[in-house]
């Protein structure tokens, strides 16, 4: 046997059959969507834009929501319970006192923990009738998830793919067709806005906020199709918490518990879905752990101003209050392009805004956090998406810190997805032959 535990993981049966809804124990009510001043109720709108049950999630005060038994079989199916790793080579290349864990996201079958919200949107939207979903993605990583969950509910799939990365990643645009999506390059002439941005410039970069748009548009015009959202909204992180559930009953049977939690942090999905099962530790059981999000410096959302804006490019969403940059901000690309939206989830803005949330934002030229992925790869062996380097860069960073302290701190953080399809970015950052 091995004079160290490296690995934990759950049986099938130890998997969490409910998902974690924070509203009720949020240290103060979440502020609620608004119209602007001028133009159409968006509010009144959102039963045509959203999922009905996905919308009845979105505002529930249930602090626990069952998920359904059939869709804890496609979980399953989908490799769910997923491990929590010691990182023991890791610590001892850093020659630290403090003890890492990392949980593994990228077991999931696209590759990231995209497909806990998309196989549930998915199964919902089979269930209230859609024939079609739409959406938008960044990096890619949603797009691929949702294109799986549609293809196993038996849906059609359309994703507006920010052009930017649509350029570079023809290896993951081929995944989505292999599960049946129709991908589209983002600002794209298949809708009215699109076109007037489309237009204008054929080689416009992109961005989240415009892909949504184009998302939303497409399906307003489509009766049997529904559009999906992979950051953000509350259901979203509620489907996602199975990951930090997961996670504290990992830590349990290391006989641990972490001191800090991390992740990378772009809309809120995967930081959301890692931190806030453990925020409820904080906020109901008086435990003392330090969050932090790790951001570029191309979109650090968290370091922007929290107030009202919306969620979107052209405008078609509500107001959310959520830290931002503006919905209309330039930004610049980079390799880590999940992590380039203007705004945060509004809830976890306002667990910023209270101090519950630190954030740190690394350089545009992304060498940094690569140099540190790639540290990881050598000891760890496994090689994590572009986002994902930004969660092992603050984590070796704080690692250091314990070094140079000498406190025995444990440090959990969420490597979200693989890089299997990303080795193009990373040969361009690094260097590499």
């Amino acid at each position: 046997m091995p004079t160290k535990q490296r690995q934990v993981n759950l049986d099938v049966k130890e998997m969490p059959t409910q998902w974690y809804n924070i509203l009720p124990d949020l240290p103060e009510p979440l502020p609620p969507p608004q119209d602007p001043q001028e133009g159409e109720s968006r509010i009144k709108k959102l039963p045509e834009i959203l999922i009905g049950e996905c919308l009845k999630q979105e505002f529930s005060n249930e602090r626990w929501i069952d998920i359904p038994e059939e869709l804890q079989e496609i979980y399953h199916q989908a490799g769910r319970p997923r491990p929590l790793f010691r990182a023991l080579n890791l610590e001892k290349k850093l020659d630290t006192p403090a003890r890492l864990y990392y949980k593994a996201e990228f077991y999931s079958p696209t590759g990231s923990h995209k497909v806990n919200t998309a196989l549930a949107q998915a199964y919902y939207a089979k269930k209230e009738g859609y024939k079609r979903l739409t959406t938008e993605t960044g990096a890619g990583q949603w797009g691929t998830a949702l294109s799986y969950g549609a293809a196993l509910a038996g849906l059609e799939c359309t994703v507006f793919w920010v052009r930017a990365v649509y350029s570079w990643k023809q290896d993951r645009r081929s995944l989505m067709e292999l599960y049946g999506a129709e991908v589209f390059a983002s600002p794209s002439d298949e809708t009215e806005f699109g076109k007037t941005l489309y237009e204008k410039n054929p080689d416009h970069p992109g961005s989240l906020g415009i892909a949504i748009s184009e998302g939303m548009e497409d399906a307003k015009k489509d009766s049997e199709a529904i559009y999906c959202l992979g950051s953000v909204l509350n259901h979203v992180l509620m489907h996602q918490s199975i990951i930090g559930l997961e996670t504290k009953k990992e830590f349990e049977k290391f006989d641990d518990y972490p001191d800090l939690v991390i992740s990378c942090l772009g809309g809120g999905s995967n930081f959301g879905g890692f931190a806030l099962p453990f925020v409820h530790d904080v906020l109901k059981e008086g435990k003392k752990i330090k969050f932090i999000a790790a951001q570029s410096e191309v979109a650090p959302n968290l370091q922007g101003t929290y107030r009202y804006d919306f969620a979107d490019y052209a405008e078609q969403t509500p107001l959310l209050k959520m830290y931002t940059l503006g919905h209309q901000v330039d930004m610049g690309p980079i390799r880590g392009d999940g992590l380039r939206y203007h705004g945060c989830s509004p809830i976890i803005s306002l667990l910023r805004d209270k101090g519950y949330i630190d954030t740190v934002a690394y350089p545009q030229d992304e060498k940094y956090v690569f140099e540190k992925a790639k540290l990881f790869i050598q000891t760890e062996g496994y090689l994590p998406a572009p986002e994902s380097a930004y969660s092992i860069a603050c984590a070796i960073d704080e690692a250091i810190k314990c070094k140079e302290s000498g406190e025995k701190k444990v440090i959990g953080f969420n490597v979200s997805g693989h890089g299997f399809l990303d080795i193009v970015g990373y040969r361009a950052v690094l260097g590499l032959k």
